[in-house]
């Protein structure tokens, strides 16, 4: 991204996004010092509305804005040359995928791996597509051949609570309600995709059972 990129992603961020994500919706953040703070580094969550990846890029200063990039569908966001493909490609920084290369013989991850390269820190939703509000669907495998190709990258799992009933699927009128984050410890390669997989539901789990407990304990 060039400094007028850089620049102008700055002030959208800081005059536009973040005052609805912190004011309107009240962000509250959990265990926040364990974000990565440099990359090579990935942070995955779960995925439930369109509100998720604002959200996700506001818990970063904003001097690392350019190195924090969104892995997203590119038949979704870059299927037309008009705003909303600037926007997503100029402000959030997202890095198209195309999800149907592999039925080609070709490789998905090539942008990802050469971002993981650069040192960024890349936001994924291993379930790949936004779910119903509060609830995880199953993770796909995808991300664990991205960190067996990065070996040395950690993940660090975060989960959304609120987001997905702040701005639901298939809405564009945001509702002012609270939405919080939890963040948890990085996990690393573990040499196997099946035990790979399981360490990262169960790592989203348990951060997903910290949320409930604390709706439960905020409305005793």
């Amino acid at each position: 991204m060039d400094l007028f990129g850089r620049i102008l992603q700055i002030l959208v961020h800081a005059l536009l996004i973040r005052p609805i994500v912190f004011v309107i919706f009240g962000l509250g953040i959990r265990d926040r010092h364990k974000l990565p703070t440099k990359g090579p580094a990935i942070v995955v969550a779960n995925h439930n509305s369109h509100l998720d990846t604002g959200v996700m890029m506001s818990l970063f200063p904003l001097r690392y804005l350019h190195r924090v990039r969104p892995v997203g569908a590119a038949e979704y966001w870059v299927k037309s040359k008009g705003f909303v493909s600037w926007f997503v490609l100029t402000i959030m920084g997202i890095i198209p995928m195309d999800r149907g290369a592999r039925g080609r013989g070709e490789d998905p991850f090539v942008e990802v791996s050469k971002a993981l390269s650069n040192g960024d820190i890349l936001i994924v939703y291993p379930e790949g597509s936004r779910g119903e509000p509060e609830r995880m669907a199953e993770l796909k495998k995808g991300i664990s051949h991205l960190v067996e190709a990065h070996p040395d990258v950690p993940v660090t799992p975060v989960f959304l609570r609120g987001v997905g009933k702040a701005l639901p699927r298939g809405s564009w009128l945001p509702v002012p309600l609270f939405v919080d984050v939890w963040v948890g410890d990085a996990i690393h390669w573990t040499g196997d995709r099946d035990s790979y997989m399981a360490e990262l539901r169960l790592a989203i789990a348990n951060l997903a059972r910290q949320g409930r407990t604390a709706q439960w304990s905020e409305h005793e």
